[in-house]
């Protein structure tokens, strides 16, 4: 499987771990942080998730962000996006109203498009090895994470069997800060 390292020295768990702290004051003031607070959680995923070595196509492949459909995070994501990189891969950012399992990307917000509502994008993922994200103030349907502010913190739920279903692994320390989790073993 291919691990998604990441370049800073510091540990990423740490990181997350910081953002849950300092997202809540500035959220209880406003909203105006909840989406680059986003950003960054969705840059920072990809340091804790193993993809199938058949979702690149080499080792210099790039590490591919999608966000379909309305895109609520404007320059924050490029922004968060441009210091990263994954195991020598950069990570690049795609913005479209569609989504199948050929369109190359290795992570996918979906918002909802005129085109594919966010279910359909979800549907017609199943089984690729798209760690597919999902949020609270976008709609119901669920993606491997979900978004969702509590407490006036941005925070995630994770779906640990979808993403065994669709050949991910995710890193425990990454499921110990998850709101909740549906473990591989739990039923429906």
């Amino acid at each position: 499987m291919i691990r998604a390292a990441r370049r800073q020295s510091a540990p990423g768990w740490a990181i997350l771990a910081l953002s849950l702290v300092l997202a809540g004051p500035a959220l209880a003031e406003g909203s105006s942080l909840e989406y680059p607070v986003k950003a960054n959680y969705l840059v920072k995923f990809a340091g804790f998730v193993q993809w199938p070595p058949t979702a690149f196509a080499s080792p210099t492949t790039p590490m591919t962000l999608c966000v379909v459909g309305e895109d609520p995070f404007g320059s924050a994501l490029d922004r968060a996006a441009a210091t990263e990189s994954l195991e020598g891969r950069r990570l690049v950012i795609r913005r479209m109203d569609r989504i199948d399992a050929r369109s190359g990307c290795h992570i996918a917000y979906l918002g909802a498009s005129r085109r594919q509502t966010v279910g359909q994008a979800l549907t017609s993922l199943a089984g690729a090895p798209v760690l597919t994200v999902t949020d609270a103030a976008r709609g119901g349907s669920r993606g491997v994470i979900h978004f969702a502010v509590t407490g006036n913190r941005v925070r995630f739920h994770i779906d640990d069997r979808a993403a065994a279903q669709d050949g991910l692994t995710i890193s425990s320390r990454l499921l110990a800060l998850a709101l909740s989790v549906r473990g591989r073993g739990d039923g429906r």
